[in-house]
């Protein structure tokens, strides 16, 4: 099996599917290198994440420069700062902790144990994303940014969904689809409204939405194997 050990066939076509539209895209449309790689890098990182592997985390310091990079281009400052500022450092900090946090299990190639949001931890989560998406938005569009709204609440959206992350929680893929979605509205948006070839982050998002549900289906069953196993 080699390098593809415990990678399932749908985990190999969906990686196998989306690198080969963005090299497409590389040469048919002119889409530049630094797209090509940080959309590649970050399927890689998000893949990954979607099998608890804390290998993500590498290729996550490569996606989060190289993103704020092409994000600046197109005066999402909210991207950009989350990216440089909050990403990129948190890859570090994730290493540290899902290698304190290893599973004792091996379950689909997993390395960390998975844990699960309760109700109280939900209603937080919930009301924190409401308020720091409307103060955000103020701030951006203090700063003369672009799509203020929809740059804030990606960004906060991104930031909870990644401090879940970093806990191991299961509903962090329910953040990521939003996430996700949102994204894709404001790389069209952007695309449409001021041009460009960077095509490949369109790609890269559709991408991530794919492996963001399947992410969740996945963790889920990864929390009720390693709970079974305790129990």
């Amino acid at each position: 099996m080699g390098i593809w050990k415990n990678w399932t066939k749908f985990e190999i076509s969906w990686l196998f599917t989306f690198t080969m539209v963005n090299i497409y895209l590389f040469f048919a449309w002119s889409d530049s290198l630094i797209g090509l790689v940080s959309s590649i890098s970050g399927m890689l990182c998000v893949v990954l994440v979607a099998k608890g592997k804390i290998a993500n985390y590498y290729f996550g310091i490569v996606q989060t420069l190289t993103y704020a990079y092409i994000a600046y281009g197109y005066g999402l400052y909210g991207e950009v700062m989350l990216n440089a500022l909050f990403y990129f450092p948190i890859q570090f900090i994730g290493i540290y902790l899902w290698k304190k946090n290893k599973s004792d299990q091996v379950v689909k190639g997993e390395d960390v144990k998975v844990k699960s949001l309760t109700k109280t931890g939900w209603l937080y989560t919930v009301l924190s994303i409401l308020i720091l998406t409307i103060g955000y938005g103020l701030f951006l569009k203090f700063l003369g940014g672009n799509f203020v709204w929809n740059d804030a609440a990606t960004n906060v959206l991104s930031i909870a969904a990644q401090i879940l992350m970093l806990k191991r929680f299961a509903e962090q893929w329910l953040l990521w689809i939003a996430v996700n979605v949102l994204s894709i509205t404001l790389w069209l948006s952007a695309l449409i409204s001021q041009g460009g070839n960077d095509l490949s982050m369109l790609v890269m998002w559709s991408a991530f939405l794919v492996n963001s549900i399947y992410g969740y289906v996945n963790w889920r069953k990864l929390y009720q194997k390693q709970s079974h196993e305790v129990v």
